[in-house]
């Protein structure tokens, strides 16, 4: 004779498995977030994870680095400069989920020197399915540049638009010591040299891009190279027109060739 179960025996197996899944579910997801036996990895939590890039622009031109805390602007500057600075594919996708985050030199002082051949080589050489999907992440990538830019230079040109009424303000400090008035400046050459940092390395992506199009047109000639053309030279006068004045900083305007 067959046992039959209640309606209400049924119902309490369903709640206990919704249950279990869910405590399953909540397992395996703290182990993305986490870092080494479910640690949080610290990048999830530091808010200042992009402050080495201000260290390193004062560093690279033999200045000391503010001691400053960072404003909200000067953090946001920082946050949206760093996928511009770093390389377009410099990370396979399952590096970039698992955290594989690693600090850039500043282009003045980068070894090797730039290879504006690295990333054309790069596309060619990753596996793709057709011709067509190396143009389509040819123009992605240039696309992602310009849509990343506009909030970047937004904020730009308010951290240094701020920066010119901090140094209009030095001479009305009262007791300013000198200490205060070194992390000043200090800090408002980080943020100049971060936006002279970020137009470099858009210069220098615009020259990748150009030549990673021109080895895709004679290996694999199609009528999308038009509309990657259009984006690589758009996003050419956007870099172009990054001229923000270096505002207060003197003596450290860096200008290279690369």
């Amino acid at each position: 004779m067959h046992a039959i179960s209640s309606p209400a025996l049924i119902r309490g197996d369903r709640v206990r498995f919704t249950l279990l899944f869910l405590a399953l579910l909540g397992l395996t997801l703290g182990g993305c977030a986490g870092g080494d036996f479910g640690r949080t990895r610290g990048d999830f939590v530091n808010d200042d994870m992009h402050r080495w890039i201000g260290i390193e622009a004062t560093g690279s031109v033999g200045a000391r680095p503010s001691d400053f805390q960072l404003t909200d602007e000067e953090r946001t500057l920082r946050d949206m400069a760093y996928p511009l600075i770093e390389p377009p594919r410099q990370r396979p996708a399952w590096k970039t989920v698992f955290g594989d985050y690693q600090p850039v030199a500043a282009p003045w002082r980068q070894a090797p020197p730039f290879d504006r051949t690295a990333y054309g080589k790069m596309l060619v050489d990753e596996p793709h399915r057709s011709h067509t999907s190396r143009y389509s992440a040819l123009s992605e990538d240039v696309r992602n540049d310009l849509t990343r830019f506009e909030p970047f230079k937004f904020t730009a040109m308010r951290v240094i638009e701020l920066d010119r009424k901090r140094n209009a303000a030095l001479k009305y400090i009262s007791d300013l010591s000198p200490r205060e008035r070194a992390d000043a400046i200090g800090r408002m050459e980080e943020n100049a040299l971060i936006v002279q940092w970020v137009q470099q390395c858009l210069n220098r992506r615009v020259s990748s891009y150009r030549w990673a199009l021109e080895r895709l047109v004679i290996m694999a000639p199609d009528t999308l190279a038009a509309d990657a053309d259009r984006l690589i030279a758009e996003l050419e006068v956007q870099a172009a027109n990054l001229s923000i004045p270096a505002g207060p900083a003197k003596g450290h305007v860096v200008v290279t060739k690369g």
